[in-house]
């Protein structure tokens, strides 16, 4: 397994497989990795002849007050992790090498798709994804990106840029990856307490009660909303940042559940900030 930190080192390693005819899987990470990760590295095998894994904490998508600092870091934790699932590189840039003195181009999607739910609340948040995904794009030259289900909002703002700049990658989602017990895996859940770990889990508890009540014949997107509200306020260390139900695409606001449809919340758990979703995909006519 090769470890890169230099873009021009890897240009010419994805030209070299261009050049072969070779297909390059790109899995794009901010490190401290997890089998949430490593179900997207074996996907990207299954796929594609070489498999290209970015370990980037990248800090154009963190805001000011934001994690940043603090977000978990073990590289080399990482590449022993990716060596043994047989990636064939590591791209490691360092944030020099990415936002080089001057850097003051930045790609960026707009309208209902990143205003609502994380855009929202965490304003520049997929200005910064959208800019480093794209430069990404153009270092590896993927012919297909992995990106995980939990972060949906990040994955319909990626295929709006992809399709709007004509970029030649497919980007594949993969289901999210959870614990035993259902919490969705995230590099964030080392912040967590025991007792703050236990309550996180009624994220997942109220996401399956609303597909249970869709299911039973319930499409009011407010009735939803409201049922998982009152199962979230039962914890006392969480705080509701949102509860939306929205076109999966779009990220516009559903009045009634339909098909494609995502219903997503976002919390404070303690101190850390947790999301989640479930993606209902077909009603019962």
């Amino acid at each position: 397994m090769k470890r890169i930190e230099k873009i021009s080192k890897m240009q010419e390693e994805s030209r070299k497989a261009n050049i072969e005819g070779k297909t390059i899987a790109l899995v794009p990470t901010m490190g401290y990795l997890h089998e949430g990760h490593l179900s997207l590295v074996r996907a990207a095998k299954k796929e594609c002849d070489v498999v290209v894994v970015s370990i980037f904490v990248n800090p154009t998508q963190f805001g000011p007050g934001e994690d940043f600092e603090k977000y978990p870091r073990d590289i080399e934790r990482d590449v022993k992790l990716l060596e043994k699932e047989g990636v064939d590189i590591v791209f490691n840039p360092s944030e020099e090498e990415m936002y080089p003195e001057g850097f003051s181009t930045f790609v960026e999607v707009t309208g209902p798709v990143t205003d609502s739910l994380c855009g929202r609340s965490r304003p520049g948040h997929f200005k910064g994804v959208t800019t480093v995904v794209s430069k990404l794009f153009d270092i590896v030259e993927p012919t297909k990106s992995y990106f995980g289900q939990k972060d949906a909002q990040q994955v319909a703002v990626i295929k709006h840029m992809v399709q709007d700049l004509d970029m030649p990658v497919e980007v594949r989602v993969m289901p999210i990856v959870r614990e035993e017990d259902g919490l969705a895996m995230s590099s964030r859940n080392t912040y967590l307490s025991d007792k703050e770990r236990e309550e996180a889990l009624s994220l997942y508890e109220a996401l399956r009660k609303s597909q249970e009540m869709v299911e039973a014949g319930e499409l009011s997107a407010d009735t939803i909303k409201e049922e998982v509200k009152d199962i979230l306020r039962a914890e006392e260390d969480i705080r509701i940042d949102y509860i939306e139900v929205v076109d999966a695409d779009s990220m516009e606001q559903l009045e009634e559940v339909k098909d494609n449809t995502l219903v997503a919340v976002a919390a404070i758990v303690g101190k850390t900030r947790l999301i989640d979703n479930v993606l209902i995909e077909r009603i019962k006519k």
